[in-house]
C-alpha cells in the first residue's frame, strides 16, 4: 500500500531480459531500510518487489523484476536505460497518510495530449482508456505515474490535472512531453463502486 507521495526521482541504470522477466537496476536515494529483499516499492505507480540491493555512498542501487503481464499493462515496457522513475516505498504501520491510498496496481496506461503553463503551474491533459474514465471524477483523486493528484477537469476522452511547481520539479512530470505514456490508477473507492454497479445493470 502506498500514498502517491513521491519520495525520490530515481534512474534506471540497467535493463536485462532474462528467463521471461525484465530486470531493472535502479539507483536512488531511498532509505536502505526500505530496500530489503522482498520489500515493495512503487516505481512510477507500479508496485515491484526488491530482489537485490546495495548501498553505494549516499545512494542505493537495487533490482526489481517485471513479468510480461506487468510489461503489457504498464508503461514499463517502454522504459529505457537512463529514464527517471517516481519512487515510493510501501507504507509502514503508523506512517502519515498525506496523499490517498494507492495499491500500486495500474488500471491502464494514459497518454499526455496537452501541457499548458499557467503562471508557475502546469495543466496537463491526459487521455485515459475508456474502461477507466467512469472511475475518474471531478475533484476526485487519481494516481498518475505514482503521483497522488486531484482531477482538475474532465474531457471527453480523459481528464486534466493542475500540477504545482513543487510536484513539477521533484517528479517525472516535469520531464514529460506530449505523446508520453503514463501509468494510471483510479481511486480505490471508485474502483469498487464501478465493480458493484456492474451487478446492478
Amino acid at each position: 500500500m502506498f500514498t502517491g507521495l513521491v519520495r525520490d526521482l530515481g534512474q534506471i541504470e540497467k535493463i536485462e531480459d532474462k528467463s521471461g522477466l525484465r530486470r531493472f537496476h535502479i539507483r536512488g536515494k531511498l532509505d536502505a531500510r526500505d530496500l530489503t529483499e522482498g520489500a515493495s516499492v512503487a516505481h512510477s505507480g507500479v508496485c515491484l518487489t526488491v530482489v537485490d540491493a546495495k548501498t553505494e555512498g549516499d545512494t542505493s542501487v537495487w533490482v526489481v523484476e517485471a513479468v510480461q503481464e506487468t510489461l503489457d499493462k504498464t508503461s514499463l515496457a517502454q522504459k529505457q536505460e537512463g529514464d527517471r522513475l517516481n519512487l515510493e516505498p510501501s507504507l509502514r504501520l503508523g506512517d502519515e497518510l498525506g496523499g490517498h491510498l494507492v495499491f500500486g496496481h495500474v488500471d491502464g496506461v494514459g497518454e499526455i495530449v496537452a501541457i499548458k503553463q499557467e503562471g508557475e503551474s502546469h495543466r496537463v491533459t491526459i487521455d485515459a482508456p475508456a474502461a477507466l474514465r467512469p472511475m475518474i471524477a471531478m475533484k476526485g483523486s487519481v494516481c498518475v505515474d505514482g503521483i497522488s493528484l486531484t482531477v482538475a477537469g474532465l474531457t471527453e476522452t480523459g481528464f486534466e490535472i493542475a500540477v504545482i511547481p513543487h510536484t513539477w520539479s521533484v517528479t517525472s512530470l516535469g520531464q514529460c512531453g506530449v505523446g508520453d505514456s503514463v501509468n494510471l490508477e483510479a481511486d480505490m473507492l471508485a474502483r469498487y463502486v464501478a465493480r458493484q454497479l456492474e451487478f446492478t445493470k
